[in-house]
């Protein structure tokens, strides 16, 4: 009896072996007429035709990141470059992958399809992304601002750290970090204060009624001469601006560069106050002429 159990366990698994072998012969069968199929002459010049594709197509890419870096710095800013340099690799990684997807036959049409379905959807969903990344774009593209420039958005102001493609980010004069949506910076009004190497700075003053008018613009006008950063071109002026509540309104205009923006302001205030003090000319303050009624 056992040996009847053990033959017929034995035919059993003699079976079951043959069936894997016959399996395992098929599908190595297969694999070896697929390889063959796969391997004629004409596969294989259309590889190396892939192959050579894609080689130019690095080469290309390769050529292009070289001249982005050639650009002068005068002509161009850090900004700039890193985006180009991001839009061209993007662009070559696309073009890789579908050019491999067509190599193999997969209908371009249908993902391109799927893609614009997909675009729309992101789109409606990141309505405030999309917006803040085209406007990003334009604020790299444009040029308006660079990373150092002091600048002011929305009455907020501070120092430009690092301008990227959904934000810019500044820290203000009180050491504050602010990020500001590119969107706004392009849709409300910008101002730089370091855009130009050299800027403007206007004070009034006044001087009484009392003065000689010719000797109060005399005056004054020595005033810039004792600052050591205000540049002589554009010439400094002085003029008259009014008569006011309390005295006679004057202005005073000098250039002076960037960077001393503090230190030209403050030393002209100083400067002012001592001309007139030489001058013996009054700064008058605000005056109230009080009259007392008697009740008779």
């Amino acid at each position: 009896m056992e040996d009847t159990l053990l033959n017929e366990t034995l035919e059993e698994v003699a079976e079951a072996a043959t069936e894997v072998s016959k399996t395992f012969i098929e599908h190595t069968s297969s694999f070896v007429v697929w390889i063959k199929n796969l391997l004629t002459w004409d596969n294989l010049f259309k590889l190396l035709g892939a192959i050579i594709i894609l080689g130019i197509i690095f080469g290309i890419y390769k050529i292009i990141l070289r001249t982005i870096k050639k650009i002068p710095p005068t002509k161009t800013t850090p900004q700039r470059t890193a985006i180009l340099n991001r839009i061209v690799k993007y662009a070559f990684y696309i073009c890789v992958v579908m050019y491999v997807l067509s190599f193999f036959g997969i209908k371009l049409s249908a993902i391109w399809g799927a893609a614009g379905i997909a675009g729309v959807a992101i789109g409606f969903a990141a309505q405030t992304s999309v917006s803040n990344l085209i406007s990003g774009l334009f604020v790299i593209t444009e040029g308006a601002l660079k990373i150092g420039d002091t600048i002011i958005v929305d009455g907020i102001t501070g120092i430009v750290d690092s301008i990227n493609l959904i934000s810019v980010r500044i820290h203000t004069l009180d050491n504050q970090m602010v990020r500001i949506p590119n969107s706004t910076i392009i849709n409300a009004n910008l101002t730089n204060n370091s855009y130009h190497t050299c800027r403007r700075l206007t004070l009034k003053v006044s001087i009484a009624y009392e003065s000689d008018m010719r000797i109060a613009l005399e005056a004054l006008s020595k005033a810039p001469e004792l600052c050591s950063t205000v540049i002589e071109e554009p010439a400094p002026a002085v003029w008259f601006d009014g008569f006011g509540a309390s005295g006679i309104d004057m202005t005073i205009a000098v250039w002076y560069k960037t960077q001393d923006f503090l230190q030209t302001k403050n030393d002209l205030y100083i400067s002012i106050k001592k001309v007139l003090d030489e001058a013996n000319i009054e700064i008058p303050y605000n005056k109230l002429d009080v009259k007392v009624l008697e009740n008779n």
